[in-house]
Formats: structure tokens, C-alpha cells, sequence
């Protein structure tokens, strides 16, 4: 197995390695050790059956499912996100997964199955970096500060649709909005983290609201500075997993009008952090 970095920040390609091989006889636990370091993993041409998916997932913890998103036959896990030009993707916005959770997901492992021939690429960015990169002041104005994430923020789209908010009747139930700290220390790396994203959350407590607005769009704006983020140019069979706890993703949809589809799965994290 060959490890080379992709980036200052954040990222690493991982070659000579067969994912299914390395289920099968268990050597695939030294991932969680290069995950930590590294917080987002490239793999190529990684012909694996969604099962095997699934399983490479539960390495990390058990799964999650998601309210809002179909999934593969028989396998409630396995996510499929499929933009086309009929049915675009309405995620445009640098993000954390499913962060309206109390819960968030740890690990995401994302696949490539059928993927354009230009374009659809995804960047990533170091929510570690991000923190190392602020002033003490800032850092230490933060460190109190709590945050509320809300389901119907992240997919107001979809819930503004006809008959979406029918649709989305029982996400919006039980997913109630949730608090989480503003700054979080990563429970394996005990490294620091900035954990608010654009699209999930709604405000900081405890501040007037154009003091929350101030500080979370500068956040939202020194998060993805390009010296903390990377870029990875998907193919079929391409595999990606990344540390959800210490990293944001944002989906470049500039393909239309041919298809995007990837299988997605996410394993649950501990409350924050």
C-alpha cells in the first residue's frame, strides 16, 4: 500500500490496495489510523459490491440512514445520490453530513458509479487547519459558544417543492433542531475542530442575531480559504471517505446536463465531540 498526500492541509490518495481483499483478511483497519491523519482518503479503482460498502463503513462505527434520501435495493444504508438534468442536486453549499443530527455521522464513505466525463468533482476542506489558522482572540471568543443545526434549513428546497413539505412530513419530525458547540475536539485525534456549516446551521446562541450572522459567515468564508481545502476529480469506482467530524465538502455541480450517481454510507459519530 502507497500513501501520497494531495494537498498541504487535508488529503491523501491511497494506491496499491485492494479494498475488498483487505475486508475479506482485516487489514483494512489501519484506514481509521491513516483517516486521523490525513481526514479525507482517495482510492481508485475499488470494484466493490455495496455490501462491502456497508461493511467498510461499520469499521467506524454503526451505520445511519438518512430521511430524505433513497437508498439501494435491500441495503437501507447504502445511500444513492443521484443528480440529472431532470432532477438536479440542490446541495451548492460547502457543508458537514447530516449535522441536524444529535449524533452527526463520524466517517462517510462515498462511491463512484456513474460519473461525467467532465466536471462533478468534489473539494474538501480541513475544519483543523481552519481552527489552527484563526487568532488566539478568536479562538478563545469561540470556545463558549454553541450553535444551532436544523434539518429544515439544509433542505428548504426541497420542503418549498410542491408537496415537499407533505413528503418530508416525517424528516422534519424527527429531526428536531440540535445544539452543538461552535468548537469541538476531535475524540480520536484530541486536535481542535471549527463545526458549523453553511447549510445546516441556523444561528449561534446566545448572541443578537447580527452578531451570529457577522461571525458565522466570517467562519463560513475563512473555513474553505483555499490553503485548507483539496480536490478530488471523480471516476467510476473511485472511493472516498472522510472524517466528518473534522472536515466540510461542497459538490461542484458543473456537469449538468449529463448524470452524476454515488453510493453513499455513514457511520454514527458520538455526540459532539
Amino acid at each position: 500500500m502507497k500513501v501520497s498526500r494531495v494537498a498541504g492541509a487535508l488529503g491523501a490518495e491511497v494506491t496499491d490496495i485492494d479494498v475488498s481483499a483487505s475486508l475479506a483478511d482485516g487489514s483494512i483497519g489501519v484506514i481509521r489510523d491513516l483517516l486521523n491523519e490525513h481526514e479525507v482518503l482517495f482510492f481508485r479503482g475499488q470494484c466493490i459490491a455495496p455490501s462491502e460498502q456497508r461493511d467498510m463503513a461499520r469499521l467506524f462505527g454503526p451505520l445511519q440512514t438518512h430521511p430524505a434520501y433513497g437508498t439501494v435495493d435491500g441495503l437501507s444504508e447504502v445511500m444513492l445520490l443521484e443528480s440529472t438534468e431532470a432532477k438536479p442536486s440542490k446541495i451548492e453549499v460547502w457543508h458537514s453530513d447530516m449535522t441536524f443530527r444529535q449524533h452527526p455521522p463520524s466517517v462517510t464513505v462515498l462511491r463512484g458509479v456513474t460519473i461525467p466525463e467532465v466536471g462533478g468533482d468534489t473539494l474538501f476542506a480541513s475544519m483543523t487547519s481552519a481552527y489552527d489558522g484563526l487568532s488566539a482572540g478568536m479562538k478563545a471568543y469561540l470556545e463558549p459558544l454553541v450553535a444551532v443545526h436544523d434539518f429544515s434549513q439544509g433542505f428548504k428546497e426541497s420542503l418549498a417543492e410542491p408537496g415537499g413539505r407533505e413528503r418530508l412530513a416525517g424528516a422534519l419530525a424527527d429531526n428536531p433542531p440540535v445544539r452543538h458547540k461552535v468548537i469541538q475536539t476531535h475524540p480520536e485525534t484530541g486536535k481542535k475542530v471549527i463545526f458549523v456549516n453553511a447549510l445546516f446551521t441556523s444561528h449561534i446562541e446566545g448572541v443578537s442575531p447580527l452578531e451570529s450572522s457577522e461571525v458565522l459567515n466570517f467562519l463560513y468564508r475563512h473555513c474553505v480559504l483555499p490553503e485548507y481545502t483539496c480536490r478530488f476529480n471523480w471516476a467510476v469506482d473511485s472511493l472516498v471517505l472522510w472524517d466528518n467530524r473534522s472536515t466540510q465538502h461542497k459538490p461542484v455541480n458543473d456537469f449538468l446536463p449529463a448524470s452524476r450517481a454515488l453510493h453513499r454510507v455513514v457511520s454514527e459519530g458520538d455526540l459532539p465531540y
